[in-house]
């Protein structure tokens, strides 16, 4: 008996020992039994959101389906549904385009006369008191005429009329072909300002009349004598019109200028102002001097206006290129409604 039971025990602990061993390892899972009594469910969906209204901004979430199904059996995904949209995605937002801004080149004009407005005024009569006479400075490539006015009309074909002849009658004087010339109205013929309504003499009345006007003719047997050939219908002549106004400031009258017409076989032109031509045109200036190149390239000197801004502020090739991206001046940032290319001394 003790020897059974002393072998018996010795093989009891042999076995504890090797299950222990055993027990190190992780044992298998069972085998899962089907259940065949389970059937499977309809997809579940989610319940519908709590706000009535949902936020139409937000991106498209579709909901995910809940599997139930025996045996471990994993069926693919459903189809999406019927009406299907693509989720929304911030896409970039592009800028308009810029609408096309045309561009021209300048037609050159002779003007073989020029007034120079900013030299234009008024000083007193030294051989008649209370009189005033018209003085300025003026270029001219030919001889000719110049005409005061005071009051005038301007009519067709540049003709200037006399409203107030009866009262102050036109003054015209005869020039020759040169520079930087200077003229001074005739003694005796020069405006009484006590004769007229101070507000006659301060605005453009109606019909417009200017109360004061100065044209420059050029002579026509200059033109006559020049290979330019004359236009069908019109006489071959060129002329400026300067028309003012009276200003008064500290109890003395000086001239404003309004405008400038320039006749030219008789077409009619109106002269505007172009701001930045100065410091473009000089050619006695040097290349490091600012203020003459383009201000987008800075290399190229300025030769294209920006209208109706007038100003010069651009290179041909910069202007070309800026008309397809935008509308607007690079210097004031006004609408652009075209583009003109001025060259000048280059072409003769």
């Amino acid at each position: 008996m003790g020897n059974i039971s002393t072998t018996h025990g010795g093989s009891h602990r042999r076995r504890l020992s090797n299950a222990t061993r055993r027990s190190s390892h992780p044992l298998p899972p069972p085998p899962l039994t089907p259940h065949p009594d389970i059937t499977a469910h309809q997809f579940l969906y989610p319940g519908p959101s709590q706000s009535p209204y949902p936020n139409p901004n937000a991106p498209i979430q579709y909901p995910q389906p809940q599997y139930q199904y025996p045996g471990g059996y994993y069926p693919p995904p459903p189809p999406p549904p019927p009406h299907h949209h693509p989720p929304h995605y911030p896409y970039p937002i592009m800028a308009p385009h810029a609408p096309y801004v045309e561009h021209q080149r300048a037609v050159t004009i002779r003007n073989d006369v020029n007034i120079k407005k900013e030299t234009l005024q008024i000083e007193p009569d030294d051989e008649n008191s209370g009189r005033f006479l018209v003085n300025f400075t003026f270029d001219a490539t030919v001889s000719g005429s110049i005409t005061i006015y005071f009051f005038a009309k301007e009519g067709e074909g540049c003709n200037l009329t006399p409203m107030k002849e009866n009262h102050i009658a036109p003054v015209t004087v005869h020039f020759e072909k040169g520079l930087g010339q200077k003229f001074r109205q005739p003694a005796g013929t020069g405006i009484d300002f006590s004769m007229f309504e101070e507000s006659e003499l301060l605005k453009v009345a109606d019909l417009d009349v200017y109360p004061l006007a100065v044209k420059a003719d050029a002579s026509s047997s200059n033109h006559d004598e020049s290979n330019e050939a004359p236009t069908p219908g019109n006489n071959n002549t060129n002329s400026q019109i300067t028309q003012a106004v009276f200003v008064k400031d500290k109890g003395e009258f000086r001239v404003k200028v309004i405008k400038q017409i320039l006749s030219v076989n008789g077409i009619r032109y109106e002269l505007q102002e172009i701001y930045g031509i100065g410091n473009s045109m000089e050619s006695d200036m040097d290349e490091n001097d600012q203020g003459k190149e383009c201000v987008i390239c800075l290399s190229e000197p300025r030769d294209t206006i920006v209208h109706p801004c007038r100003h010069m502020c651009m290179c041909s090739g910069c202007a070309k290129v800026l008309r397809f991206q935008t509308n607007r001046c690079p210097i004031c940032r006004q609408p652009i409604e075209r583009l003109l290319e001025i060259k000048v001394g280059s072409e003769e």
